[in-house]
Formats: structure tokens, C-alpha cells, sequence
């Protein structure tokens, strides 16, 4: 199965017009893992988490 056939790329809604210093995230409903990349980059390939240890960074960040 190809994990990256079906992703939507999304980035953060708070990142606003910043000349593209942000990352993207890449989701699918039958994927069991989320993808990462720098949106000015995106050719240099992307990071892949599984969704609990994103869920887990999401919930670090949030708590400090």
C-alpha cells in the first residue's frame, strides 16, 4: 500500500502569510500515520509519525 496515495496537506490556520515558514501536515483516513514537511521545501520529502505520537506532541505543545 502506498501510505502517501490520498494525502491532504493542511497547515496550522494561526500560521498566516509568513513568506512560508511553516510545516504541513498530511493526513488520509486510511492512513495510520501523519505526514510532515516544510511548505517551502516540499520536494526535499516529508517526516512520518505514527497518529499517536503526533497526538502526543500536539498534546506537549499545547501543555506548555
Amino acid at each position: 500500500m502506498d501510505l502517501t496515495s490520498a494525502i491532504t496537506w493542511r497547515k496550522a490556520t494561526r500560521s498566516g502569510n509568513n513568506g512560508g515558514n511553516c510545516v504541513e501536515v498530511g493526513t488520509a483516513a486510511e492512513n495510520p500515520v501523519v505526514l510532515i514537511r516544510d511548505t517551502k521545501a516540499r520536494e526535499r520529502g516529508h517526516l512520518t509519525v505514527t497518529r499517536e505520537a503526533f497526538g502526543r506532541f500536539i498534546a506537549n505543545i499545547k501543555n506548555d
